[in-house]
């Protein structure tokens, strides 16, 4: 189905645009948002962790990092199949059967994602909105940020050794390649400057063409997960359903005593 209207979630990592994603999608009648467009034109793969740190020089941050490598890189697109009918089935798969299409976009992405559409002849020469409006028709978005950035980029630091990304209700901690995640000052240090030039990103985006995002933010999105919901529902124009309260997902948060621990080392090295 060839959706009617569509939604861009614009978001950055660890900002809780996954429980946002995952609420909309499980009522059935918001579209499927996924990150379908989260790879680097460079590989065709998601950053990997290392490639998060590119120019810098930390002997001991590398060393914890280095040789690990994600169990499954998925290449965007599949091997055999063009961009164009990657992005075609992209859309198939985020449109939920009343033509609503939802999709996801993380500014570190974003740039090449662009790009990559632009290679494509059909898309040449035309402006970045134009290629969202001819990808997602009639596009509304919807700006995921997180106040607190300390315990955003704890948790990105933590996702990047471990390659947990999220945890369900009853799950146990779970390392990938039995990785225990290690602290480190700098790499905290470090992904809290790449999530505020993310968001000043985002945020150059809407003002430079005059967007006016609706704003959710991981703190309210927690907190007070239905009144948010019914909030993102009003503004996409589509009837709250009934049984809003049992579409949030099993998704839980992931910060846990460790990460409380880091952030108090971190402040303590900060002012020492």
């Amino acid at each position: 189905m060839r959706p009617y209207m569509s939604y861009i979630v614009c978001a950055t990592q660890r900002s809780g645009s996954t429980l946002l994603c995952e609420s909309l999608s499980a009522t059935g009648i918001a579209g499927h948002p996924d990150e379908y467009f989260d790879a680097l034109k460079s590989t065709g793969v998601p950053r990997r962790p290392l490639e998060y740190f590119t120019g810098v020089e930390d002997e001991e941050l590398l060393d914890i990092l280095q040789g690990f490598r994600p169990d499954e890189e998925q290449r965007q697109p599949p091997p055999g199949m063009s961009y164009e009918a990657y992005l075609e089935w992209a859309v198939r798969c985020s449109t939920s059967p009343n033509g609503v299409c939802g999709t996801k976009l993380m500014w570190g992405y974003f740039p090449d994602f662009i790009s990559k559409v632009r290679d494509i002849p059909r898309f040449h020469g035309l402006s970045t909105l134009d290629v969202l409006a001819t990808l997602f028709p009639h596009p509304r978005y919807i700006y995921v940020t997180r106040h607190d950035k300390l315990s955003q980029a704890i948790s990105l630091w933590k996702a990047l050794q471990t390659w947990a990304w999220r945890k369900e209700d009853g799950q146990e901690d779970t390392f990938a390649q039995g990785r225990e995640p290690r602290f480190h000052f700098g790499a905290i240090h470090h992904l809290i400057n790449i999530l505020e030039d993310y968001e000043r990103g985002w945020r150059q985006f809407f003002a430079t063409n005059h967007l006016h995002p609706l704003t959710v933010t991981y703190e309210e999105l927690t907190t007070d997960h239905e009144a948010t919901m019914r909030r993102v529902f009003d503004y996409l124009e589509i009837p709250v359903p009934p049984d809003l309260s049992a579409a949030r997902p099993r998704t839980r948060r992931q910060a846990d005593e460790l990460s409380l621990l880091w952030a108090q080392r971190y402040k303590e090295r900060l002012a020492s």
